[in-house]
């Protein structure tokens, strides 16, 4: 089971996305078909299997509707489920209920999403010393939700911005005039607690990035030799971290060469929305 993130960081997100349904006059179609003051009984329920992410969401976007609500979770995030399974039972006003739905839904499914394409890829390594981790190709605004279901679904975290963690990429290389350049620049200018890592795309670059002392070099787009190369030739002085080129046909044996850490883009930008719905009750 992951932890939940705080209230504090959802609760923006809720707010703009019911803002942006809402529009200036609300939910018109449900002011105009049921009467005020209407009570409905309703479960958010999964049509297909996977790993919960962003429960938290629906008890928000319920609440923001309507403070009275009454809400049972039924799962918390990181628990796999079956189709079918009722992750949320709610009580609330009809009106409130149904204009929060979608918003709801949305940010349920796409994180349900993110999770379980997660564990996909963390069952594809079992077995092997590396772990999956996310870049930060996300969702612009969604961020902190996104990685949070990388977390529910056995995933580890990358940086989180730019000013977390030291990286340096080919374009930072090329403009300080080498790897072992950037490196030294990079471990002056900041404080003793920032990690550092370096990319390097070719095996000619390891050993100077080597003699630096970096925390982490990743291996961009190396073939599967070159991993393996790399994995002997650091014999555990450095974290190795692959990247490119990753997809569930490729991470096993990606895995299998004995780097640490894969990145995977996919993990956030190409996960497909698990399918969940509201149903009346």
């Amino acid at each position: 089971m992951s932890r939940a993130l705080p209230d504090l960081i959802i609760a923006p997100v809720i707010r703009a996305a019911l803002a942006e349904d809402l529009g200036r006059a609300g939910d018109v179609t449900a002011q105009a078909c049921i009467p005020p003051g209407t009570r409905m009984s309703a479960v958010f329920a999964a049509r297909k299997p996977g790993v919960l992410a962003g429960v938290d969401c629906v008890r928000l976007a319920v609440q923001a509707m309507d403070v009275d609500a009454r809400i049972r979770l039924r799962h918390a995030d990181g628990d796999a489920f079956e189709a079918g399974a009722v992750l949320v039972e709610v009580e609330a006003d009809a009106r409130a209920l149904l204009a929060a739905e979608r918003t709801a839904l949305n940010l349920l499914g796409r994180l349900c999403g993110i999770a379980t394409l997660t564990r996909d890829y963390v069952r594809a390594v079992q077995g092997t010393s590396a772990r999956i981790t996310d870049t930060r190709k996300t969702t612009p605004g969604l961020r902190a939700l996104e990685k949070h279901a990388v977390v529910c679904g056995g995933g580890i975290n990358h940086r989180f911005g730019l000013d977390d963690a030291i990286l340096i990429k080919d374009n930072h290389v090329a403009l300080a005039g080498g790897v072992g350049e950037a490196v030294r620049r990079a471990r002056a200018a900041v404080g003793h607690l920032m990690k550092l890592e370096v990319e390097i795309d070719r095996l000619g670059q390891l050993d100077e990035a080597l003699a630096e002392g970096p925390d982490v070099i990743m291996l961009d787009n190396f073939g599967l030799d070159d991993l393996r190369t790399a994995v002997a030739q650091t014999r555990g002085r450095v974290v190795l971290e692959a990247s490119g080129g990753v997809n569930l046909t490729t991470v096993r044996a990606i895995a299998e060469t004995g780097v640490d850490v894969i990145s995977v883009g996919a993990l956030t930008h190409s996960a497909a929305n698990l399918d969940v719905g509201l149903d009346v009750i």
